[in-house]
């Protein structure tokens, strides 16, 4: 079932369909010599076609499983031609998509399934976060949503400043700390005026320093213990941020962060501006987290929340 519905309008196609543009004109060139000429999926075929998906960055494993699928589905009818093929291989990368669980499904319109609802974001510095966060904020409050952020990256100053211009350039409320302060405690902070406010949303930062894995879980395990202090049931969602245009480095980053804390759900961000969105798939399928927003331009309202069903139809739009 489409995640978006009917909430996904022409505007959000049409931002996904440009976004994605480099990706698909890669991946599409790509498929198309695979299948060239060719009247009925044979081997060869098939061996073209597993180097296209792994070429696009979908990786070995995901590309292996896709590839597999395809074979039993081609064995059962041996006249399959490459148009059929076509539709089979969306079906496929479709199926390695995850579904966000029901219980955490929104979008920026829908009633939030808590309130407040708050999201923990983590990843490295220099993936988007912060933006990503401002974009968040934008679009909640864009919705009619009240939003509150909480700035517990303490160890960068340019962090608390840079979510700050987010929080003056969007509108909503900020809590901070001076630089070096305790994350927990801004997060206490947070959560205790969330609390107050009757806030709907509530973004909270946290470092993104990978180089001590024990730490950083030790820290983001504070964080959620403070939160829960005043909100048991918080935080609802782990949001881990990944630079789409990094390729196979951003799923060594989802390694890490799914190592150090309970991931609930993925923002890949640039996907705009590199041919690696096929990264996307092997992300949501090694790791078994939905993929819950990705960020496909500039634009504030260029952050959508992700839906599979367009996303593989824009990435085989010849548009």
């Amino acid at each position: 079932m489409s995640f978006f519905g009917k909430l996904f309008g022409k505007k959000e196609k049409e931002s996904l369909d440009e976004g994605l543009q480099k990706t698909k004109e890669g991946f599409l060139s790509k498929i198309s010599k695979a299948i060239a000429g060719k009247s009925t999926v044979d081997e060869e075929v098939l061996d073209n076609l597993e180097e296209a998906l792994v070429s696009a960055d979908v990786g070995v494993d995901t590309t292996v499983r896709i590839i597999d699928r395809i074979e039993q589905r081609v064995a059962k009818d041996k006249y399959v031609g490459t148009g059929e093929l076509n539709r089979i291989l969306q079906e496929e990368i479709e199926n390695v998509l995850v579904d966000a669980p029901s219980v955490g499904s929104y979008t920026f319109d829908s009633p939030m399934p808590a309130k407040p609802y708050i999201i923990l974001v983590v990843g490295v510095n220099g993936v988007g976060k912060t933006t990503t966060i401002g974009k968040l904020a934008y679009n909640f409050k864009k919705a009619g949503k009240s939003v509150l952020l909480g700035a517990a990256d303490t160890f960068r100053a340019a962090a608390v400043d840079q979510l700050t211009i987010w929080s003056d350039r969007v509108g909503v409320p900020i809590v901070k700390q001076e630089m070096g302060s305790d994350p927990a405690a801004v997060a206490f902070d947070t959560a205790q005026s969330a609390v107050s406010r009757q806030s709907d949303v509530v973004i909270i930062d946290t470092a993104g320093r990978l180089h001590n894995k024990a730490h950083l879980m030790d820290e983001l395990n504070k964080i959620k213990r403070v939160i829960q202090k005043f909100i048991p049931s918080a935080p609802q969602e782990v949001l881990l941020v990944l630079d789409g245009s990094t390729g196979q480095n951003a799923l060594e980053q989802a390694k890490h962060f799914t190592a150090a804390t309970d991931v609930t759900a993925l923002a890949i961000t640039k996907l705009d501006g590199t041919a690696k969105g096929g990264v996307v798939l092997a992300i949501a399928d090694q790791f078994k987290i939905p993929v819950k927003f990705i960020g496909v331009g500039e634009k504030m309202e260029d952050l959508l929340v992700f839906d599979k069903h367009e996303f593989v139809d824009s990435l085989f739009s010849l548009q």
